[in-house]
């Protein structure tokens, strides 16, 4: 007999950590074009803190509406449950991971963080099989965010934090800095920088010089003693994973017909500096894809990518999770592990 319900973490309303309420949940439908997913492993990323308390730090205009209960969770690792009949290239027992629905599912509607998740088949790809389900879970969307903005976009949506399309720009034999390197969108775009030729210099507390060295930072700033842009200088671009409106004080340190990429650009009000100094400042909105999921997974079987797991979590204790998260100098990824 079919379940009809799992164990999920769930909200009623906006707020902390305390909203969220490990409980039964319905189970997902197998719609067309999806696949059900056995949930073994999912991670936290900015937009599930940021939707848990309402995205109260958007614009109006930018925050998402729908309806509660709402389950977090859009990067997930685990194991095919069910296939929609139109759906092929997978089969019920594939190991498989995914970012599922971002950004149009934002309110709630990717739903990880619960024992199964309905994926649409575009999503999702055969899960790396050297790495564990917990570190597949930490890739999807922060490895995603830094190769559409280092590599390859993959897609032609409109983009709605700019009027042009964002471009990556050529990195073999540039010198790239990653500010925020520690973090989950850092630690990856210090990787993918170096994997495609750059000398790249990280940014962060003096605790994470070890790993991101270990990483292949060829150079290590600690802004806790040194402020950066007061001593980097002639860089080729700027990944400023922490962004914000703090991202302009990073022109300073690039040549002209250099780039600056905040991965958060809200607040950034330094266009009219940027062009004087011939300087690009381009962003993207990650989206889901499970082509460019399939493209990194040897990658990641192979180490020329790794997932650094900050802590883990059981999905029961997702509020300790969020707390962990709202501390803040998280280093990678926080994860959760469903049993």
């Amino acid at each position: 007999m079919p379940r009809e319900t799992m164990k999920a973490v769930r909200q009623h309303k906006f707020g902390g950590p305390d909203v969220l309420v490990y409980e039964e949940a319905p189970m997902p439908e197998v719609k067309p074009g999806e696949v059900l997913v056995r949930v073994h492993a999912a991670s936290l990323n900015p937009p599930d803190w940021y939707l848990r308390d309402g995205f109260s730090s958007l614009p109006p205009e930018w925050r998402p509406q729908g309806d509660f209960p709402l389950i977090l969770g859009t990067d997930i690792s685990g194991v095919v449950d069910a296939v929609a009949d139109d759906v092929t290239g997978f089969a019920p027992g594939d190991e498989v991971y995914a970012m599922v629905r971002f950004p149009e599912g934002m309110f709630g509607d990717s739903r990880g963080h619960a024992q199964y998740v309905g994926v649409p088949a575009s999503h999702l790809a055969l899960r790396p099989t050297n790495i564990d389900h917990a570190q597949a879970a930490g890739a999807p969307m922060s490895l995603l965010t830094a190769w559409q903005f280092l590599v390859e976009l993959g897609h032609d949506e409109p983009n709605p934090l700019q009027p042009h399309r964002h471009e990556p720009v050529p990195l073999e034999g540039r010198t790239v800095v990653v500010n925020g390197a520690a973090g989950g969108v850092g630690h990856f775009s210090l990787q993918v920088a170096k994997l495609k030729g750059a000398r790249v210099i990280a940014v962060a507390s003096a605790r994470h010089e070890a790993l991101l060295r270990d990483l292949g930072a060829d150079e290590f700033v600690d802004y806790t003693k040194t402020t950066p842009e007061d001593v980097l200088r002639d860089v080729d671009l700027v990944v400023d994973a922490v962004g914000g409106a703090g991202a302009g004080r990073f022109l300073k340190t690039i040549k002209p017909g250099g780039a600056l990429f905040p991965v958060n650009p809200i607040g950034f009000a330094d266009g009219e500096e940027a062009e004087e100094r011939d300087i690009r400042v381009s962003a993207a909105q990650v989206r889901s894809s499970g082509a460019q999921l399939a493209e990194l997974a040897p990658l990641l079987d192979d180490g020329s990518i790794r997932v650094v797991i900050d802590s883990s979590f059981p999905l029961a204790d997702a509020r300790k999770a969020h707390e962990r998260a709202a501390r803040g100098h998280v280093q990678g990824k926080i994860v959760l592990t469903v049993d």
